[in-house]
């Protein structure tokens, strides 16, 4: 019997190493490298004999690739096929995370049973029961008289089966159960994690079938595992989505087949996921009082506009060192644009207690709601409303200029449709042609759009 190797992994950014370090050269990260027992070289010989049997590689030029041969499908949830890019790419992996019962597993399930309607569809579940699974497809009203499942841990048995019902879509829930006969180490270490998902792809791009991993998550909201296993899948979601609110937001992080940071809503609802398709309406459920430092932005998430309420609450400190607080914001960037603001607008707050929050959970990392921002601040700390038909997006310059942001028209006709009547916009945003019914102020710097208010 061949003696095991071993390597030392980097959890962080999955470099190897022949022996132990205590920092990764690469990513310069302390006590990040673990242990991995690999494989003997006749297993890995089989292995590759195995799926070589399949298809025979040749080479050729990038112009002689069919791409006839993969056509997308769909997902059967518009906004899923968001997020993808379009649909489901076969021969693809992906992975979707998400927070323990944000509803991965139940947007997958319903997936798989309208899916398994029309072609043939296999859900593996390595952490419930088939019992367990089968009661909550009876609890959402599913149909379950088509969709295969099997009951499994072992990735290798997995693929042999697969072989047999040659599905075009499988489900792996989870990837962090799963394990390879060759790999000495518990399910869930960074070795069989590891392995496993290469072993998962290298199935999926031979075989064409299109395999879509669950991941869990760690306590700061990032994939679990190493880092490398983002590297090896095509398409990396995370499904959020807070314990107090009933909608879900899926986010793709990757996306080789299509625009990464597509975002997705869904509602959670005794029946399952129900899509959103206008996301907006959600956002802007707005109170009957009007208060002072709200007002409303366009942000840009993918390919569409989103229409989202800020919130900015300003109050005398009673500490030495006043509060920034900022929920879905970056709280760097609130602390520049108070400087901004104190410079070029003449407002000084270093006494003041800043909170900044976008309703609804929205998380925003754009730079084109740093307009927004200020002005909720200054409604809140000078104690005037803002009008309610008022949008708002801009990025602001450390010299106190008014930048354009992307997509600028799509922007304020997403507005117009919500009814807004008046914009205030950076000068390079200004509309070509007059949109009906809003009145569009164009401003150059942080004092014309003071004066604007």
């Amino acid at each position: 019997m061949a003696k095991a190797k071993t390597a030392y992994v980097c959890n962080d950014c999955g470099a190897d190493y022949v022996r132990w370090l205590g920092q990764c050269t690469e990513c310069k990260s302390w006590n990040s490298l673990t242990e991995v027992r690999l494989g003997t070289n006749k297993s890995a010989a089989v292995e590759r004999r195995g799926f070589a049997g399949a298809t025979q590689a040749k080479v050729q030029t990038l112009a002689e690739v069919d791409l006839e041969d993969l056509p997308r499908f769909s997902s059967t949830y518009q906004e899923f096929d968001r997020v993808l890019g379009g649909g489901i790419v076969p021969g693809s992996a992906i992975l979707i995370g998400g927070s323990p019962g944000a509803g991965k597993s139940t947007l997958l399930l319903q997936t798989m049973c309208k899916l398994a309607a029309t072609m043939n569809t296999l859900y593996v579940t390595g952490e419930e029961s088939l019992q367990q699974v089968a009661l909550r497809a009876q609890r959402l009203g599913l149909p379950t008289d088509k969709l295969r499942m099997l009951a499994e841990t072992s990735v290798e048995t997995i693929c042999d089966l697969a072989d047999q019902e040659k599905p075009r879509v499988m489900v792996i829930d989870s990837i962090q159960v799963m394990h390879l006969a060759d790999i000495q180490s518990a399910p869930g270490s960074v070795s069989q994690v590891r392995e496993s998902a290469a072993y998962l792809t290298r199935y999926a791009k031979q075989k064409g079938v299109a395999i879509i991993m669950v991941g869990h998550v760690t306590k700061d909201g990032s994939l679990a595992g190493p880092k490398v296993l983002e590297h090896c899948i095509d398409a990396s979601i995370l499904l959020e989505g807070t314990a107090d609110s009933r909608f879900r937001t899926l986010r793709g992080n990757k996306n080789r087949f299509g625009p990464a940071n597509e975002l997705g809503v869904f509602a959670m609802t005794g029946q399952g996921l129900r899509e959103v398709s206008n996301p907006s309406a959600i956002f802007l459920q707005r109170g009957e009082e009007h208060g002072n430092g709200s007002v409303v932005m366009v942000i840009w998430e993918g390919t569409r506009p989103l229409l989202v309420e800020l919130q900015a609450l300003v109050d005398a400190s009673q500490l030495a060192n006043p509060r920034r607080v900022a929920v879905g914001t970056e709280a760097t960037r609130l602390a520049m644009l108070l400087a901004v603001l104190h410079r070029h607008g003449g407002l000084h707050m270093s006494d003041q207690d800043v909170f900044v929050n976008v309703v609804g959970g929205v998380r925003v990392t754009e730079t084109g709601a740093d307009l927004a921002l200020l002005l909720a601040i200054v409604s809140s700390f000078r104690e005037q409303p803002l009008p309610r038909d008022l949008i708002v997006f801009g990025e602001v310059g450390l010299a106190g200029e008014i930048r354009p942001v992307q997509n600028g028209q799509a922007r304020l006709n997403e507005a117009a449709k919500h009814g807004f009547t008046r914009a205030i916009v950076a000068a390079g945003n200004r509309p070509k042609e007059a949109i009906h019914g809003m009145e569009v102020i164009a401003v150059k710097n942080l004092q014309q759009a003071l004066e604007a208010i």
